[in-house]
């Protein structure tokens, strides 16, 4: 590049400086009036808008830290250069174009890994990702994982060291039994007296049989209840366990009577009746149903009002459990004939059906 002659360079040199000194001033004018407002603005925070912090931040980079020192007043320098980084992020920040995440697993498909992992104890992930793969659902392993995990189910290694209730029921269905005692106040010639009845079901098809009424239970009764049960033809005959609770009438030498006869007990844990639900159940139906609605008048009374429940519950009352389904119904056949009604104990316990024509 030539240089330019002496005269020209002289002249640019002075409108140089002359540009210069109008610049200086305007800057000073400039800092002058931002201590002035500064002053009179006093401690207070300045709150500035977005807008006005971006405009500071944009000509606030080109000088740089070292010189906004010098001159900013609002504002520090490092406040300055802040803005701006935010400016800056703001451009190539995409979360507003960002799509939602992977879609949740389907509430059906949650419901039916958490049923087979309850249902059984011994299944782990791979072996529940097969069971669904054979209805046509195809589910990752981690996603089975993670959904056991937010149902607070353990996992199968631990799962599968305790089997629940439900699950021991369900596998020795056939051969189960169930015991229970319940009382009823029968009013004698001597006042009221507490009679103490026993009685045993078959779980499967919640046959019952009072197995013994009496005022005064002891282990001499029980034992004779109990060879009435275990003996040929009796009711426990055929079935392998029977769920007992911890009532003291049921010492070592009744126990030891049912296991000699091929039935195991199973000692309930203390204070949970409903491990015993259907035993129970009875017992609720017996007392609503039948005894709290009576005055029994007597241990005769008693046995019969007893007697004529069993047979109404097996024979006309229908169970939820069983579908609404009779135990042991006289007839499968429903008629076409005219509605009648069996009444028990004066019409306590009724029966409509229809016989044949």
């Amino acid at each position: 590049m030539t240089s330019l002659p002496p005269p020209f360079a002289f002249v640019v040199l002075l409108f140089a400086g002359w540009i210069n000194r109008e610049q200086q001033a305007v800057i000073d004018y400039l800092l002058e009036e931002n201590r002035v407002l500064r002053a009179a603005h006093g401690r207070r925070r300045l709150r500035l808008t977005d807008d006005q912090r971006r405009r500071i931040a944009v000509k606030g980079k080109v000088l740089g830290r070292r010189r906004l020192a010098g001159i900013a007043g609002i504002v520090t320098p490092d406040t300055i250069l802040r803005w701006y980084r935010t400016l800056v992020a703001k451009k190539y920040d995409g979360s507003h174009a960002r799509c939602p995440g992977r879609p949740c697993t389907r509430a059906d498909l949650a419901a039916l890994v958490v049923r087979m992992a309850q249902e059984n104890s011994t299944w782990g992930y791979t072996r529940i990702r097969g069971g669904l793969k054979c209805l046509g659902h195809d589910i990752a392993r981690n996603t089975i994982k993670a959904i056991i995990k937010d149902h607070g189910i353990e996992p199968a290694p631990e799962r599968g060291t305790h089997m629940p209730w439900k699950t021991f029921l369900a596998a020795h269905w056939d051969s189960l039994a169930a015991a229970d005692f319940f009382t009823v106040e029968v009013l004698t010639l001597r006042g009221l007296v507490r009679y103490v009845v026993f009685f045993v079901m078959r779980l499967k098809t919640r046959t019952v049989a009072i197995a013994g009424i009496t005022r005064q239970p002891d282990e001499t009764w029980m034992m004779q209840v109990g060879r009435n049960l275990t003996a040929a033809g009796g009711f426990l005959r055929g079935s392998q366990h029977i769920i007992l609770d911890r009532d003291p009438l049921y010492t070592a030498a009744f126990r030891r009577l049912l296991r000699d006869s091929g039935v195991t007990p199973l000692t309930l844990p203390a204070w949970s009746p409903n491990l015993n639900a259907f035993a129970e159940r009875f017992v609720e139906s017996a007392k609503s149903e039948c005894l709290d609605r009576m005055v029994p008048l007597g241990e005769g009374h008693l046995r019969k009002a007893l007697r004529e429940f069993v047979h109404h519950y097996h024979e006309e009352r229908p169970h939820q459990g069983l579908d609404n389904e009779l135990i042991a119904p006289t007839t499968t056949a429903i008629g076409t004939g005219p509605m009648k009604c069996r009444a028990r104990l004066g019409g306590l316990l009724k029966f409509y059906y229809r016989e044949a024509a």
